[in-house]
């Protein structure tokens, strides 16, 4: 064990070198890190570019902000400078760093200041730090700035240090991300001599900020978070190298770190906690939401704030989880087992301490069952009210009287049905009347009002029942304890009740959604085409999301809309946009996301495991987030069927593509072998006659001549035929074949069949027998004489010399049937089926009577053009070949002996 163990340690950490292996595809991220605002990060920054410049890099100022400071403008000539983009809003016009002009200019090196600024409204991404993830990924390399109070996980402790909550924050992904860090360090003397000097702020500015955020303690607290978080990077970065080369070193234990988040406005800070506590570690982390019974009767702002917390672990590179259960302590312990997770933050119990006692406290219930698990219990930072983007600060609800007014008729009733049962039942026994309504008021009104109930029954068990009756006092000791029992239970049964009752309803909720996705999976399922599949999923997302749903498919170099719920819905240029950006890099676009929040609509890519193959946007009337974690989840539980149906139809749509490809292929190839020789051979013969013609006319006698001449007359008629089968078979398959048909009698056109094949017939005997009284049916007289010729010209070659070729007509059942039979070899019963094909030909025939393999396909085409079928069999008298044509007869055709 000890050998595996150093065996396995000395080989290089696969994660390491995925890592490593990624940075070859993007930009690098130098990030210049200070303690505060004027220790000279910019300057640095820009010298830093001078340098890169000077030993020849393609050096571009994005955007930097020299605050009116002499010594940094002075860095700036000889730098190339990107035009500030500008943006119009409200009236007034706002310039910004022009994020298209940069990437469209796509220098090796990008100087972009000030990495958590806000954007100006109507940007495509609303931070700074987005639109530098943006150029990494475009291969950019870029330099950059940040004060160490704007890092995301150290928001609440610079907060502490400072009593000034910073807004502006950039995840802590992002100091991950970065190749370089380097610290721009001076003491808080310094930093204060040169507040004084104006060389940060204005005179009176530097004052006020000198007495308040930069006073010596305040500077050198951020000066240490700055030198230890560089430090953190460092390390981690060491330890990185260390795993991708197999060098030893002692390394983690394996902790992981779990934060448990509820609807409190504390979570943010809780969440802030367990990534510096990973930090600390070097650890993965994740947050946990429990989704109990009780999560029902959040309000709509409580269901935000769970989403916030979630979305805050995300940005800091943390994983966000939602699971349901019942007790939250139990499945919390449960799950951090399961996952293998060693520390568990929670925050501090916010119950009154009676409630604690009689309900119990999910903080002690972890201490007391952690076992060996590390449970960190955190108090938090209620003040955190400001809202994420997007999210809606909704007051709370005004009090709604119907549920306890419904308890108060439930107790009026137990009142009324009590006082019929006083003569039968002792009076301590109609107490459990008043508990059915206590209950009943449980399982249909809820917790409160079964408390109120409660009360309320105790009361007017005591006024009405109770010795001396019509009072509230009690005469009788044993009442008193009776009536606190009977008090007692109804309200641990009421709660009791009140529990299941939730717990029942979140069971049907999710068996209405298991059931309904069961469902929606059958009907992709069953699809057969991309617009059923597009159709139902639209309609599903719409109706189990409560949300308007347009599902968009790239097309060419575009993205277009192709199903949508309503299906009248109409997205503009800013939906447009997010939609494209959302399906070009497989990311989240639009409303509440990080890239183009102007628009209308979210726009989440429907991916598979191979390719994403969609977007689809959402979106409703309500302000705040679209999907809460709920929704999140049934969002991709829907989004994966579809995404994997959706590529099924294509992979079908590509697999029948393929086949045609082959098809056309091989068709191709038969041609070329039937023109090879079905062109060469009349052409041998037309050349040779003529050619003989030519050089030996004198000499030839006249029949021999006349011979040579019926040769050549005979070939070129050959390949007339040759090249007119050619002509109508592209007819047939460019579907431009379109029937001239008006009502004929078929005898006259098997009669001008027969005349025109005449020569073809000359080594055979031919019958027709057409009745005079067959109905006249209604027909393209050209086409179906072609047809006739070409099964006579089919018998003659494969029917020996001297044999008799059959053809017979009759009508029944609506149809008028056409028979030719031959006395030919027949057909094999494998081709059957395939005789009709385009250049099939029946195998071990003779080559030289063997066609094109055409004759028949043009007779099929030319039939059904005219609503009719032709089908081949062999003769169960005899050898031979049978083939019926059935045309279909008009309810008002004349017989031919009508019209005589």
């Amino acid at each position: 064990m000890p050998e595996e163990i150093a065996h396995r340690e000395s080989r290089p950490s696969p994660d390491a070198l995925l890592q490593t292996a990624s940075l070859g595809s993007r930009g690098r991220l130098k990030i210049f890190l200070g303690a505060a605002p004027g220790v000279g990060k910019t300057y640095e920054m820009l010298m830093a570019g001078q340098a890169a410049r000077a030993d020849g890099v393609d050096v571009v100022v994005g955007i930097v902000e020299t605050h009116g400071r002499r010594e940094t403008e002075a860095l700036l000539p000889g730098l190339e400078i990107v035009p500030r983009a500008r943006i119009a809003y409200e009236g007034h016009v706002l310039e910004d760093m022009d994020l298209d002009a940069l990437i469209a200019r796509r220098p090796a090196l990008a100087l972009v200041d000030e990495l958590a600024h806000t954007n100006a409204p109507g940007s495509r991404h609303p931070k700074r730090y987005l639109d530098v993830e943006e150029l990494l990924d475009r291969g950019i390399d870029v330099y950059t700035t940040l004060n160490i109070q704007h890092v995301e996980s150290l928001n609440d402790v610079v907060a502490q240090i400072t009593r000034i909550r910073v807004r502006e924050t950039v995840p802590d992904s992002m100091i991950d991300r970065a190749d370089d860090i380097e610290i721009i360090d001076i003491t808080p003397d310094d930093l204060i001599k040169r507040l004084n000097e104006g060389k940060v702020y204005l005179p009176k500015t530097a004052k006020r900020a000198t007495a308040n955020y930069f006073s010596p303690g305040n500077l050198t607290a951020l000066r240490e978070l700055a030198l230890r978080r560089t430090a953190q990077r460092v390390d981690d970065q060491l330890l990185s190298h260390m795993q991708a080369h197999a060098i030893p070193g002692p390394w983690s234990a394996g902790d992981r770190v779990l934060v448990c988040v509820d609807q409190q406005a504390r979570g943010p800070s809780l969440v802030r906690y367990a990534r510096r506590q990973a930090d600390r570690l070097r650890a993965p982390w994740a947050a946990l939401h429990i989704e109990t019974g009780s999560s029902t009767t959040f309000s709509e702002a409580e269901r935000d704030q769970i989403a916030t917390t979630l979305r805050l672990a995300e940005q800091l590179g943390g994983e966000a989880l939602t699971i349901p259960g019942q007790d939250v302590a139990q499945d919390i312990l449960h799950y951090a087992t399961a996952s293998n997770f060693n520390h568990v933050v929670i925050g501090t119990p916010k119950k009154p301490r009676w409630r604690e006692l009689l309900f119990g406290s999910v903080s002690h219930d972890l201490i007391r069952d952690a076992g060996d698990i590390s449970v960190h219990v955190i108090a938090g930072d209620e003040r955190e009210t400001s809202p994420s983007r997007g999210v809606r600060v909704i007051e709370p609800s005004g009090f709604n009287v119907r549920p306890f007014g419904l308890a108060l008729v439930y107790i009026a009733v137990a009142t009324l049905f009590g006082s019929l049962l006083t003569h039968i039942l002792d009076v301590r026994n109609i107490a459990l009347v008043f508990l059915m309504a206590v209950l009943t008021s449980a399982v249909t009104a809820g917790l409160g009002p079964a408390l109120f109930a409660s009360l309320i029954g105790a009361l007017a068990f005591n006024f009405f029942f109770l010795p001396p009756l019509y009072t509230l006092d009690i005469g009788d000791p044993e009442s008193v304890i009776a009536l606190f029992f009977y008090l007692g239970v109804a309200v641990i049964a009421s709660n009791l009740t009140a529990r299941v009752q939730r717990q029942a309803t979140a069971a049907r909720q999710r068996a209405r959604t298991t059931e309904d996705l069961y469902l929606f999976s059958k009907k992709l399922a069953g699809a057969g085409t991309l617009d059923d599949v597009l159709w139902a999923t639209a309609h599903q997302m719409a109706a189990m999301l409560k949300l308007r749903v347009v599902i968009l498919l790239p097309e060419d170099d575009t993205i277009a809309v192709r199903a949508g719920y309503p299906p009248d819905d109409t997205l503009v240029d800013a939906d447009i946009a997010a939609a494209r950006w959302a399906w070009e890099h497989d990311r989240p676009a639009g409303r509440g996301a990080d890239t183009l929040p102007g628009a209308k609509r979210l726009y989440l890519p429907l991916k598979t495991g191979r390719k994403p193959v969609g977007v689809v946007g959402l979106d409703n009337d309500r302000q705040g987030p679209l999907l809460t974690p709920e929704q999140r989840r049934l969002f991709d539980a829907l989004a994966d069927q579809a995404a994997v149906a959706i590529e099924r139809i294509q992979l079908v749509a590509d697999v029948d593509r393929a086949r045609l490809a082959a098809e056309a292929d091989r068709l191709r190839s038969a041609l070329l072998t039937s023109i090879s020789h079905d062109l060469k051979t009349p052409l041998a013969a037309i050349m040779g006659a003529a050619g003989t013609l030519r050089d030996y006319r004198g000499s030839l006698p006249v029949g021999d001549q006349t011979d040579l001449l019926t040769t050549v007359v005979d070939e070129s008629e050959r390949l007339n035929r040759f090249i007119g089968n050619l002509l109508d078979m592209t007819r047939i398959e460019s579907g431009a074949m379109a029937p001239n048909t008006s009502l004929h009698y078929v005898g006259d056109i098997v009669g001008a069949a027969v005349r025109r094949a005449a020569k073809i017939l000359a080594n055979h005997r031919i019958i027709v027998d057409i009745p005079p009284t067959l109905p006249m049916v209604r027909l393209d007289a050209v086409l179906f004489e072609q047809v006739l010729f070409n099964l006579i010209d089919n018998a003659t070659k494969y029917a020996p010399a001297g044999s008799l070729i059959r053809i017979q007509g009759s009508a029944d059942g609506g149809f008028l049937s056409l028979h030719v039979i031959d006395e030919g070899p027949g057909i094999p019963p494998g081709d059957l089926e395939r005789i009709f094909d385009t250049f099939y030909r029946v195998a071990k025939t003779d080559r030289v009577l063997a066609g094109t393999g055409l004759g028949l396909t043009i007779c099929r085409g030319f039939v059904e053009a005219m609503g009719g079928t032709i089908t081949a069999m062999n003769r169960t008298d005899r050898s031979g070949a049978i083939f019926l044509i059935r045309l279909p007869l008009a309810n008002d055709t004349p017989e031919m002996d009508d019209l005589r």
